[in-house]
Parts: C-alpha cells; structure tokens; sequence
C-alpha cells in the first residue's frame, strides 16, 4: 500500500474517533471503537471497522453511523486537508471477536 494512502487511512481513522467521541449527539453512536481504515488508491470509498460495546446493539449501531456518515465525511472536510474527502463505509470489525474466540479455544487446550 501506498504510504499516502496509509497516512491518510491513520488521519481519517483518529479524526472519525475524536467525531464520535464529541461531536455526534447520537447515543447509539457513543460506544464505539474506530479500529481500522482502508480508503481505496483514488480517495474516492474509505471502509472504516469499528467495535461495539455492546453486542446486542450491533446492527442498530452500524446503521445509525452509516445514516451519520455524511455529517462525520462534512466534519472530517474541516479537519483534514486533502482535496477530496472519501465517501464513509461503516462496517463491523469481525477480527476482535475472531481473537477473543481464538483466546478462548487456546485456554480450553492449556487447561486439559
């Protein structure tokens, strides 16, 4: 990947947690987790992965944020300084989960 993109991937992804943590009034949005961000070579799509507190509120949330994407891309216009900002995807970060259940599978074999 390019070393651009990676920057701007880190910039999006601190900015997007500062958005959500002081900006959107939203309390479905309030317990979330920016974990990761990929935008695409052209800056046109960026995916951002986030984490729930929450398990059960996991749909709802991911839908709120997506409905609130276009306030956050507004935000993020004003704190990053790059000509075009990329078009939000929210999408639910499988990967801690995945680790928890890995962590889980390792302790039951060292425990036998």
């Amino acid at each position: 990947m390019n070393i651009k993109i990676e920057r701007i991937n880190h910039m999006i992804m601190e900015e997007v947690s500062k958005i959500l943590m002081l900006e959107v009034k939203d309390e479905d949005i309030k317990f979330v987790t920016v974990t990761d961000c990929d935008a695409s070579n052209d800056l046109s799509y960026c995916k951002v992965y986030v984490t729930v507190l929450e398990q059960e509120k996991k749909d709802e949330t991911l839908k709120a944020l997506n409905n609130a994407s276009s306030f956050i891309r507004g935000e993020l216009a004003k704190r990053i300084n790059i000509r075009h900002i990329p078009e939000l995807k929210f999408i639910y970060d499988e990967s801690v989960s995945y680790g928890a259940k890995i962590d889980k599978i390792i302790d039951e074999i060292n425990e036998e």
